[in-house]
Protein backbone atom coordinates (compact mmCIF):
# COMPACT_ATOMS: atom_id res chain seq x y z
CA UNK A 1 0.00 0.00 0.00
CA UNK A 2 0.84 3.73 -0.75
CA UNK A 3 2.69 5.07 2.33
CA UNK A 4 0.54 8.14 2.12
CA UNK A 5 -2.76 6.26 0.88
CA UNK A 6 -4.09 7.12 3.96
CA UNK A 7 -4.23 10.43 3.32
CA UNK A 8 -5.57 11.27 0.43
CA UNK A 9 -6.97 14.14 -0.60
CA UNK A 10 -10.11 15.26 1.58
CA UNK A 11 -13.43 17.11 0.57
CA UNK A 12 -11.26 20.11 2.43
CA UNK A 13 -8.69 19.72 -0.58
CA UNK A 14 -11.15 19.35 -3.11
CA UNK A 15 -12.97 22.42 -1.90
CA UNK A 16 -9.39 24.65 -1.85
CA UNK A 17 -8.83 23.17 -5.31
CA UNK A 18 -11.82 24.34 -6.25
CA UNK A 19 -11.36 27.82 -5.43
CA UNK A 20 -7.65 27.77 -6.66
CA UNK A 21 -9.20 27.84 -10.27
CA UNK A 22 -10.64 31.17 -9.30
CA UNK A 23 -6.82 33.10 -7.43
CA UNK A 24 -3.99 34.25 -8.81
CA UNK A 25 -0.94 34.66 -6.68
CA UNK A 26 1.21 38.27 -8.14
CA UNK A 27 3.98 39.64 -7.13
CA UNK A 28 3.69 43.41 -7.11
CA UNK A 29 5.40 44.76 -9.40
CA UNK A 30 4.46 48.91 -9.39
CA UNK A 31 3.89 51.43 -6.42
CA UNK A 32 0.31 51.42 -6.68
CA UNK A 33 0.32 47.51 -6.15
CA UNK A 34 2.72 47.85 -3.24
CA UNK A 35 0.59 50.41 -2.08
CA UNK A 36 -2.22 48.48 -1.81
CA UNK A 37 -0.67 45.63 -0.45
CA UNK A 38 0.37 48.18 2.17
CA UNK A 39 -2.23 49.56 3.39
CA UNK A 40 -4.05 45.85 3.63
CA UNK A 41 -1.40 45.10 5.68
CA UNK A 42 -2.27 47.86 7.88
CA UNK A 43 -5.82 47.30 8.20
CA UNK A 44 -5.47 43.21 9.13
CA UNK A 45 -3.22 44.09 11.84
CA UNK A 46 -5.19 46.67 13.30
CA UNK A 47 -8.28 44.80 13.15
CA UNK A 48 -6.26 41.83 15.33
CA UNK A 49 -5.41 44.74 17.52
CA UNK A 50 -1.79 43.31 16.60
CA UNK A 51 -0.13 47.15 16.02
CA UNK A 52 -0.84 50.71 17.04
CA UNK A 53 -2.85 53.43 14.56
CA UNK A 54 -1.35 55.13 12.18
CA UNK A 55 -2.15 58.56 10.28
CA UNK A 56 0.02 56.96 7.46
CA UNK A 57 -2.39 54.02 7.63
CA UNK A 58 -0.11 51.53 5.66
CA UNK A 59 2.47 49.00 7.17
CA UNK A 60 5.53 49.53 5.07
CA UNK A 61 9.00 47.90 6.40
CA UNK A 62 11.74 50.53 4.64
CA UNK A 63 14.51 47.90 5.42
CA UNK A 64 12.71 44.47 4.43
CA UNK A 65 10.39 45.46 1.88
CA UNK A 66 13.00 46.83 -0.90
CA UNK A 67 15.49 44.09 -0.62
CA UNK A 68 16.83 43.45 -4.08
CA UNK A 69 15.73 39.26 -2.25
CA UNK A 70 12.26 40.04 -1.47
CA UNK A 71 8.72 39.67 -3.24
CA UNK A 72 5.57 41.13 -1.88
CA UNK A 73 2.74 38.73 -3.14
CA UNK A 74 -0.74 39.61 -3.48
CA UNK A 75 -3.51 36.68 -3.53
CA UNK A 76 -6.55 37.75 -5.77
CA UNK A 77 -9.80 35.93 -5.93
CA UNK A 78 -11.86 36.74 -9.16
CA UNK A 79 -9.50 39.94 -10.07
CA UNK A 80 -9.68 41.50 -6.63
CA UNK A 81 -6.86 41.74 -4.18
CA UNK A 82 -7.85 39.18 -1.13
CA UNK A 83 -4.53 38.62 0.71
CA UNK A 84 -0.92 39.23 0.64
CA UNK A 85 2.41 37.49 2.31
CA UNK A 86 6.19 39.04 1.88
CA UNK A 87 8.58 36.37 0.62
CA UNK A 88 12.62 36.56 0.90
CA UNK A 89 15.06 34.14 -0.11
CA UNK A 90 18.34 34.10 1.44
CA UNK A 91 21.15 32.27 -0.02
CA UNK A 92 24.10 34.06 1.45
CA UNK A 93 24.95 34.83 5.00
CA UNK A 94 24.41 38.63 3.71
CA UNK A 95 20.79 38.21 2.86
CA UNK A 96 18.10 40.12 4.81
CA UNK A 97 15.92 37.78 6.61
CA UNK A 98 13.08 39.91 8.24
CA UNK A 99 12.99 37.01 11.05
CA UNK A 100 16.26 37.12 12.04
CA UNK A 101 15.94 40.70 13.20
CA UNK A 102 14.73 38.72 16.16
CA UNK A 103 15.95 35.34 15.97
CA UNK A 104 19.16 35.88 14.02
CA UNK A 105 21.02 33.49 16.93
CA UNK A 106 18.52 30.24 16.34
CA UNK A 107 18.79 30.95 12.91
CA UNK A 108 22.46 31.47 12.26
CA UNK A 109 23.14 27.75 13.79
CA UNK A 110 21.04 26.12 10.58
CA UNK A 111 21.89 28.98 8.01
CA UNK A 112 25.37 28.08 6.92
CA UNK A 113 25.68 26.28 3.59
CA UNK A 114 21.65 26.49 3.29
CA UNK A 115 19.13 28.58 1.51
CA UNK A 116 15.87 29.74 3.54
CA UNK A 117 12.77 30.82 2.57
CA UNK A 118 11.18 33.27 5.24
CA UNK A 119 7.62 34.17 4.48
CA UNK A 120 6.50 37.36 6.47
CA UNK A 121 3.52 40.09 7.23
CA UNK A 122 0.43 37.40 6.26
CA UNK A 123 -2.60 39.34 5.70
CA UNK A 124 -6.41 38.96 4.38
CA UNK A 125 -8.76 41.20 4.17
CA UNK A 126 -12.19 40.81 5.98
CA UNK A 127 -14.58 39.83 3.86
CA UNK A 128 -12.77 37.34 2.22
CA UNK A 129 -11.46 35.73 5.45
CA UNK A 130 -15.31 35.66 6.18
CA UNK A 131 -16.56 34.18 2.94
CA UNK A 132 -13.32 31.64 2.53
CA UNK A 133 -12.26 29.61 5.60
CA UNK A 134 -9.32 28.17 2.94
CA UNK A 135 -7.56 32.02 3.06
CA UNK A 136 -4.87 30.39 5.20
CA UNK A 137 -4.14 27.77 2.76
CA UNK A 138 -4.08 30.27 0.18
CA UNK A 139 -2.13 33.20 1.57
CA UNK A 140 0.81 30.79 2.73
CA UNK A 141 0.95 29.00 -0.30
CA UNK A 142 3.50 31.34 -2.30
CA UNK A 143 5.66 30.89 0.41
CA UNK A 144 5.54 27.09 -0.46
CA UNK A 145 5.87 27.69 -3.80
CA UNK A 146 9.15 29.36 -3.02
CA UNK A 147 10.50 26.43 -1.52
CA UNK A 148 10.20 24.29 -4.41
CA UNK A 149 11.01 27.23 -6.99
CA UNK A 150 14.55 27.92 -4.96
CA UNK A 151 15.31 24.16 -3.62
CA UNK A 152 15.01 25.92 -0.36
CA UNK A 153 16.52 23.80 2.40
CA UNK A 154 14.48 25.63 5.89
CA UNK A 155 11.24 27.47 5.50
CA UNK A 156 10.61 29.89 8.36
CA UNK A 157 7.53 30.70 10.45
CA UNK A 158 7.20 33.63 12.85
CA UNK A 159 3.84 33.90 14.15
CA UNK A 160 2.13 34.17 17.66
CA UNK A 161 1.97 31.53 19.71
CA UNK A 162 -1.07 30.00 19.81
CA UNK A 163 -0.78 29.46 15.73
CA UNK A 164 2.41 27.26 16.43
CA UNK A 165 -0.44 24.30 16.84
CA UNK A 166 -1.71 24.72 13.09
CA UNK A 167 2.28 24.96 11.69
CA UNK A 168 3.04 21.64 13.30
CA UNK A 169 -0.37 20.22 12.44
CA UNK A 170 -0.34 21.12 8.52
CA UNK A 171 3.28 21.32 7.77
CA UNK A 172 5.21 19.49 10.32
CA UNK A 173 7.08 22.49 11.92
CA UNK A 174 9.55 22.57 14.91
CA UNK A 175 9.81 25.19 17.12
CA UNK A 176 12.72 26.94 17.15
CA UNK A 177 12.62 29.34 19.52
CA UNK A 178 10.92 30.84 22.80
CA UNK A 179 8.39 33.40 22.23
CA UNK A 180 9.89 37.00 22.24
CA UNK A 181 9.23 40.78 21.55
CA UNK A 182 8.88 41.92 18.07
CA UNK A 183 9.20 44.93 16.01
CA UNK A 184 6.13 46.48 15.57
CA UNK A 185 4.07 44.40 16.87
CA UNK A 186 2.30 44.42 20.28
CA UNK A 187 2.57 40.42 20.95
CA UNK A 188 5.35 37.98 21.44
CA UNK A 189 6.65 35.97 18.29
CA UNK A 190 7.83 32.74 18.00
CA UNK A 191 10.06 31.04 15.01
CA UNK A 192 9.25 28.31 14.06
CA UNK A 193 11.19 26.41 10.89
CA UNK A 194 10.41 23.58 8.58
CA UNK A 195 12.76 21.06 7.02
CA UNK A 196 10.90 20.90 3.34
CA UNK A 197 12.66 18.50 1.59
CA UNK A 198 11.94 16.15 4.33
CA UNK A 199 8.09 17.56 4.47
CA UNK A 200 7.58 18.06 0.99
CA UNK A 201 6.48 14.92 -0.09
CA UNK A 202 4.49 14.52 3.00
CA UNK A 203 2.23 18.13 3.22
CA UNK A 204 1.40 17.74 -0.70
CA UNK A 205 0.04 14.53 -0.44
CA UNK A 206 -2.30 15.49 2.26
CA UNK A 207 -3.02 18.80 0.69
CA UNK A 208 -2.76 18.61 -3.10
CA UNK A 209 -3.35 22.16 -3.71
CA UNK A 210 0.06 23.27 -2.28
CA UNK A 211 1.70 21.88 -5.50
CA UNK A 212 2.11 24.39 -8.36
CA UNK A 213 3.61 24.24 -12.05
CA UNK A 214 6.88 25.71 -13.45
CA UNK A 215 4.93 28.30 -15.01
CA UNK A 216 2.86 29.15 -11.64
CA UNK A 217 6.27 29.42 -9.79
CA UNK A 218 8.34 31.88 -12.93
CA UNK A 219 5.00 34.04 -12.77
CA UNK A 220 6.28 34.69 -9.03
CA UNK A 221 9.97 34.43 -8.77
CA UNK A 222 10.70 34.92 -12.60
CA UNK A 223 12.73 32.07 -14.57
CA UNK A 224 14.38 29.63 -12.50
CA UNK A 225 18.01 29.96 -12.05
CA UNK A 226 21.24 28.79 -9.79
CA UNK A 227 23.36 32.40 -9.89
CA UNK A 228 21.17 33.47 -7.27
CA UNK A 229 23.61 31.93 -4.74
CA UNK A 230 26.39 34.09 -5.99
CA UNK A 231 27.00 37.56 -3.93
CA UNK A 232 24.51 39.88 -6.19
CA UNK A 233 22.59 37.25 -7.44
CA UNK A 234 19.35 38.53 -6.29
CA UNK A 235 19.55 41.46 -7.98
CA UNK A 236 19.67 40.06 -11.21
CA UNK A 237 16.94 37.92 -10.80
CA UNK A 238 14.54 40.57 -9.39
CA UNK A 239 15.56 43.32 -12.11
CA UNK A 240 14.44 40.32 -14.59
CA UNK A 241 11.29 39.93 -13.01
CA UNK A 242 10.30 43.62 -12.81
CA UNK A 243 10.98 44.64 -16.51
CA UNK A 244 8.93 41.29 -17.38
CA UNK A 245 5.98 42.71 -15.23
CA UNK A 246 6.35 46.29 -15.94
CA UNK A 247 5.58 45.31 -19.52
CA UNK A 248 2.93 42.99 -18.55
CA UNK A 249 0.81 45.21 -16.29
CA UNK A 250 -1.07 46.94 -19.13
CA UNK A 251 -3.11 44.21 -20.56
CA UNK A 252 -3.35 41.82 -16.81
CA UNK A 253 -7.44 42.98 -17.27
CA UNK A 254 -7.36 41.45 -20.74
CA UNK A 255 -5.98 38.60 -19.88
CA UNK A 256 -7.84 37.81 -16.42
CA UNK A 257 -11.15 38.33 -18.32
CA UNK A 258 -10.25 36.03 -21.14
CA UNK A 259 -9.72 33.21 -18.57
CA UNK A 260 -5.66 33.20 -19.26
CA UNK A 261 -5.26 33.05 -15.22
CA UNK A 262 -8.11 30.33 -14.97
CA UNK A 263 -6.06 27.93 -16.91
CA UNK A 264 -3.03 27.25 -14.78
CA UNK A 265 -3.12 23.53 -14.01
CA UNK A 266 -2.03 22.17 -10.95
CA UNK A 267 -1.86 18.82 -12.31
CA UNK A 268 -0.01 18.76 -15.34
CA UNK A 269 -2.06 16.20 -18.03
Amino acid sequence: MDKYAARAPSRFSDRVLRLLERVEHRTAATAAEKEAIYRLRYEAYLRENFIEPTTEGRLYDEIYDETPNCWNIGTFIDGELAGTVRVHVAAQQTDVLPSASVFGDVIARRRAGRLIVDPTRFATKLEFSRRFPEMPYLTVRPGWMAGEHFDADYILATMRVEHQAYYKRVFGYQAWSEPRDYPLVNRKIVCMGLDYPAQRERVEARYPFFRSTPEERENLFGERRSDFRRPGGWSDTNRQLVERDEAGVADRGARWAAGEFKRVQIFPA
